[in-house]
């Protein structure tokens, strides 16, 4: 019996993770799915994960929204580690960061390496601390419009808890860095292209920074987890 793993990357669950679950798994917004989902644009069963001959298979259970994997509208589709999963205003990544960076490695695409270094994706934090960002001014923060600067960073934080914000950051520099570098980008054109391993590279470090969004706001919860 095949075991799959998820991570809810945006809408009300964001942050959540559902792993090693056996299939079939159900999701939908009703008690009794086996991945249930706080969005009213959910449907109350509105998905089915199975295995079939070796493949897990999403099907879309005749949902009022649909489902989409990878921004494609679908009914039925093989997933495959790295794939982003929306239904209403949930986004999941299928697999787990570890099985997400075992793909991309097995996908062994030339002038990738972050491919070649599953440790990158695997949730471990790097010791070195090589980040900066630049904080919105006081100008910047009197206006609404959001694209304006970055969020400041918190004062006064204890040195352990400085470097330990440190390593956060450095982390997700360094793997989004791996992500975009063989990003091409024709002359002139309009569009990025963006491999698959990199796309897959993406959704892991997107899960990463949901599960450290749920972990602040909620550090009761991931203590008990």
């Amino acid at each position: 019996m095949a075991t799959v793993s998820f991570q809810v990357i945006d809408g009300v669950d964001k942050g959540r993770a559902f792993e090693d679950l056996a299939t079939p798994v159900t999701i939908g917004r009703e008690e009794g799915n086996v991945i249930r989902l706080n969005d009213e644009r959910v449907s109350r069963f509105h998905a089915k994960i199975q295995e079939d001959h070796g493949h897990v298979v999403l099907t879309d259970l005749d949902s009022t929204n649909g489902s989409c994997v990878n921004g494609e509208p679908v009914q039925l589709r093989i997933l495959k580690p790295g794939d982003q999963l929306t239904m209403g205003r949930t986004k999941l990544v299928f697999g787990t960061p570890a099985q997400i960076a075992a793909s991309a490695k097995a996908s062994n695409i030339p002038g990738t390496p972050a491919a070649n270094d599953p440790t990158v994706l695997s949730g471990e934090i790097p010791a070195a601390v090589a980040a900066s960002v630049r904080e919105t001014t006081e100008a910047e923060t009197e206006t609404p419009e959001p694209s304006r600067g970055y969020p400041k960073l918190p004062l006064r934080l204890a040195p352990s808890q400085a470097a330990q914000l440190s390593e956060v950051i450095d982390f997700l520099h360094r793997a989004l860095a791996d992500a975009t570098e063989v990003v091409h980008i024709p002359a002139n054109a309009a569009e990025a292209r963006l491999p698959l391993t990199s796309w897959q590279q993406i959704q892991a470090v997107l899960a990463i920074l949901a599960r450290y969004s749920r972990e602040v706001a909620e550090p009761a919860e991931a203590t008990r987890a």
